[in-house]
């Protein structure tokens, strides 16, 4: 995905986008060509509706303005400026937005018509858009912010809090909060503006853009995440939050932000947590290859949502970081972030890896060794409910099912004592080098253990991640 000419096209939309300034796109007359409209669903089936084809997404550059009003609602008056390069003509185009009212759409500087209709905002620019091109698509948007839930009844998406919002996309919370192809396949690079009342700190994704600038009662925090993002691992977290900053040995920044009104045992237990991120980046860039991004850090939030997320160079933690959260948050970086799940049913190769690294973890630091954290989970008895889940297609209430992650790490396990140290090691770094800012699918990671292995492993894989009962040991 990252050629160099997409890389030229979404730098130099960026660095415009940053300025507050817009791309120029001539529009071409159509000559000898049939302009169709763009899909209207990007095809995981989990999620009929989601998502969107006829384009690739490049930039999002989003400038937020939120008012908190009480502990389950703000305000949000907001533009969103996207880039994208259209991969057919197109005479319409489809993106994802829940629960805002939009004002006004123009495409290439020029004023679109559009329907807005149960969270599909359809775009019908003036003039075809033509293939291969990059289209710059303005929408101006806003309204009253809530706490949705999601499929599980989970809060998720943008989420108001008392004192600002806590901002945790997955699966498909990113529509609650801005316009766009939410897609794990279709990343793009963001940059963020956001305003907040005076007093109050906004904390995205990436690193900060200059110094907050205050006027009239309202601060604006710039950030950007230089490198290519899934939608659902944005963030745009407000609240009272303390930044601290430090470095790795190698220079990295760990940017932590943690609210003022958490407890005092959490705050202890938080910090304590996050000073050990530089060592966990250097422990599982031992083991998984370099680090991925451009900054690391946390997001602590004295909030009701009560999980983490490993959203992209930021993770966000509810309440409290435990250091077991920790490792498990930061090896989603690797595994989950820089590759994504082509289908939300890939999620067991977010889960299953993050578990089996904080198992590492562990081991590392003198707790229980991963081959006792396996032996624990294997004995789950095979009449347990645990043992039915399918872990490569958990159904879409199933996505965050226990199974999908420890036995998704015991199927990690098992696949090193098949495959062999050696070989397990070198997947290990193979599969985020690989597919580095892109996606991969189950039968993806599959074709690549049997490349690096040299075995088939469809008898192995048939047992551990596609049947839905206990495997016998192998």
């Amino acid at each position: 995905m990252s050629t160099l000419r997409r890389t030229t096209i979404v730098t130099a939309a960026a660095c415009l986008a940053l300025a507050g300034g817009t791309v120029a796109v001539a529009a071409s007359p159509v000559t000898g060509l049939h302009p169709t409209p763009g899909g209207t669903w990007a095809g995981d089936p989990y999620f009929p509706a989601l998502g969107a084809t006829g384009y690739d997404a490049l930039t999002y550059h989003l400038d937020l303005d939120y008012e908190p009003v009480d502990a389950s609602s703000g305000t949000l008056d907001a533009t969103s400026t996207m880039t994208f390069r259209a991969t057919k003509t197109l005479s319409s185009f489809n993106l994802d937005l829940r629960g805002l009212e939009v004002s006004s759409v123009r495409v290439n500087g020029l004023r679109a018509t559009f329907t807005h209709v149960d969270g599909e905002l359809i775009v019908t620019p003036r003039l075809p858009l033509l293939a291969r091109l990059p289209v710059v698509v303005t929408v101006e948007y806003g309204g009253t912010t809530g706490r949705p839930r999601d499929i599980e009844d989970s809060l998720y998406g943008w989420v108001s809090t008392a004192d600002g919002a806590m901002v945790v996309n997955e699966p498909d919370g990113a529509p609650t909060w801005f316009p766009v192809n939410d897609d794990p396949n279709d990343k793009a690079i963001y940059t963020f503006r956001i305003t907040v009342p005076e007093g109050k700190t906004a904390v995205a994704n990436g690193l900060p853009i200059g110094q907050p600038r205050t006027r009239d009662g309202k601060t604006t925090f710039r950030w950007f995440e230089p490198s290519p993002m899934a939608s659902y691992l944005t963030t745009a977290s407000i609240g009272d939050f303390d930044i601290t900053t430090t470095r790795t040995e190698d220079g990295l920044p760990i940017i932590d932000a943690i609210d003022r009104d958490v407890t005092a045992a959490n705050r202890t237990t938080s910090e304590a947590s996050l000073a050990k991120q530089a060592d966990m980046i250097a422990f599982f860039s031992e083991h998984f290859g370099p680090y991925p991004f451009t900054s690391a850090g946390a997001i602590v939030d004295d909030d009701t949502v009560g999980y983490a997320l490993e959203t992209q160079s930021r993770a966000v933690y509810s309440r409290v970081a435990s250091e077991g959260t920790v490792a498990h948050e930061i090896a989603h970086q690797w595994y989950g972030n820089t590759v994504s799940p082509h289908r939300w049913a890939d999620i067991w190769l977010n889960e299953g890896f993050a578990t089996y690294a904080a198992w590492m973890w562990g081991e590392h630091t003198g707790g229980q060794t991963v081959e006792a954290r396996a032996a624990a989970v294997y004995a789950t008895p095979a009449t347990s409910p645990f043992w039915s889940t399918v872990v490569a297609d958990p159904g879409a209430t199933g996505l965050f099912a226990s199974a999908v992650y420890s036995r998704g790490a015991l199927t990690l396990h098992e696949l090193q004592q098949e495959i062999g140290e050696d070989d397990f090691a070198a997947l290990l770094k193979a599969w985020p080098k690989e597919r580095r800012n892109a996606t991969g699918s189950t039968s993806d990671f599959i074709a690549l253990a049997e490349r690096i292995s040299g075995q088939d492993l469809g008898a192995f894989f048939d047992a551990w991640v596609y049947t839905g009962t206990k495997p016998t040991t192998w």
